[in-house]
């Protein structure tokens, strides 16, 4: 049996907890002062951090782990640090503390751990990249062009702190040398090509990492299947895999989506279309006759249709419901121009996302017409209708958005749009709410 010696990073989850704690007892010392039994403040804070950071993998950051993520998680994590402290002070309702107070606290608290993250995580892979040190010794099983693109990844990211030790190919070498060669040189990490391993070789891999602490990853083949999301759970003792898994299925991360439309919608309506909605109603009617509002069927959540609300920017005409705007399109009116060019237009459909057919984002709802001709000849076209549609979406903010000119685009749209439901989160919500405005405010040139 050989032991591993290679946990290089072991003191760093335990010291991220006590920087952290650090952080929110200094800060509530700086705020509360005299104001709260602190040692009791000290205990149930501790104590109920510990706990669910546990429960959420707050602490789950590994050196390939993206700093998009990391936000995510803390933004996250600071959505439960919320309740805590609320829940102390409403356990001890008879404390006299300032709600703003509460509020600063919060925020401030937050954003130093927020802040320690990111600086911890910059100063590991500068340690990393700089100094060599913090390393993973690492080799590759298998010689194709997928194990060649890890190769290069592997010497061209010096600063995720991994040391490539050797590539074996398995026509020139058996399984056992690769064994030998592993356990001589200490390897931490193994990566093995599924496809250019066989199985009596890969039971073997297999008992070998166990038997001897080895970590091991596989590269997927060429079947597409293992290059998904895969998500792993068990029917009793039987191991069971679906084809994906989608964040926002999640209770909790349901409510923080609701809520996050919830709180825009209601911005935007208030704050921008109880008086915006008059003066277009004005101008569009002294440009045409014809309603303010245009209404047209759409597909969302589950295949559902629902009627999606624009200002309207076209004059009436029966083929509204059939064809899709092009470039220089007769039917658009000046005004309408101007708030197609603006995405004024589509402020309407905030009130479907507080009426819960949409989402703030999302993927783009397409007419009912375009959604069967596209169902039909676009390769997993339907997949987008397992979250509700959204107002703007990952990939109307990639270059994807207005009119489809040709299969490629619509492909293209759709494999963000998966990428979108797979791996949801609320700062990658806010990332594209805010490349939204930048684009709008900026102009677009398929705003037309």
């Amino acid at each position: 049996m050989i032991f591993k010696t290679g946990r290089y990073s072991g003191f760093l989850r335990p010291i991220s907890y006590v920087i952290d704690l650090c952080i929110i007892h200094l800060w509530a010392f700086y705020y509360f002062k005299e104001t709260i039994p602190f040692l009791n403040y000290f205990i149930f804070i501790s104590v109920v951090w510990v706990i669910l950071s546990v429960r959420t993998s707050f602490y789950e950051i590994y050196r390939f782990t993206h700093l998009a993520k990391i936000l995510s998680m803390v933004g996250m994590q600071g959505v439960f640090f919320i309740f805590i402290v609320f829940s102390f002070f409403g356990f001890y309702h008879e404390l006299e503390t300032d709600p703003l107070t509460t509020i600063l606290y919060i925020l401030s608290t937050m954003t130093s751990i927020a802040i320690a993250k990111v600086v911890i995580f910059f100063l590991l892979k500068n340690y990393r990249r700089l100094f060599r040190g913090n390393i993973r010794r690492v080799v590759i099983i298998g010689l194709n062009q997928k194990t060649d693109q890890l190769r290069a990844w592997f010497e061209s990211k010096p600063e995720y702190g991994y040391k490539l030790k050797q590539t074996f190919d398995l026509e020139s070498t058996s399984i056992e040398e690769c064994f030998d060669y592993i356990t001589e040189n200490n390897i931490d990490e193994i990566y093995s090509s599924v496809a250019e391993i066989d199985n009596d070789s890969l039971i073997k891999l297999i008992d070998f990492a166990d038997n001897n602490l080895k970590i091991l990853k596989f590269l997927p083949d060429n079947k597409e299947i293992y290059s998904k999301r895969l998500d792993f759970s068990y029917y009793g003792v039987l191991p069971i895999l679906s084809m994906r898994k989608i964040p926002i299925d999640e209770p909790f991360n349901k409510l923080v989506k609701r809520s996050f439309d919830i709180v825009m919608s209601l911005m935007v309506i208030i704050g921008l279309l109880s008086w915006l909605t008059p003066i277009l109603a004005i101008i569009i009617k002294l440009e045409s006759k014809g309603p303010v509002f245009f209404k047209q069927k759409r597909n969302g959540l589950d295949y559902e249709e629902f009627f999606c609300y624009k200002f309207r920017s076209m004059k009436p005409n029966p083929e509204a419901h059939l064809h899709q705007i092009r470039k220089g399109d007769p039917r658009v009116t000046r005004i309408g121009k101007i708030i197609r060019k603006t995405s004024i237009d589509e402020l309407p459909q905030f009130i479907n996302v507080l009426k819960g057919e949409m989402s703030v984002v999302g993927p783009r709802p397409h007419m009912v017409s375009h959604t069967e001709m596209y169902a039909e000849r676009i390769d997993k076209f339907m997949v987008r209708h397992f979250i509700k549609p959204g107002i703007t979406g990952l990939a109307q903010v990639s270059g994807y958005r207005g009119e489809v000119e040709d299969d490629s685009h619509i492909i293209n749209r759709v494999k963000y749009d998966i990428f979108y439901l797979e791996n949801w989160s609320l700062f990658l919500d806010l990332k594209i709410v805010f490349q939204t405005i930048f684009n709008a405010l900026r102009g677009e040139e398929k705003a037309y």
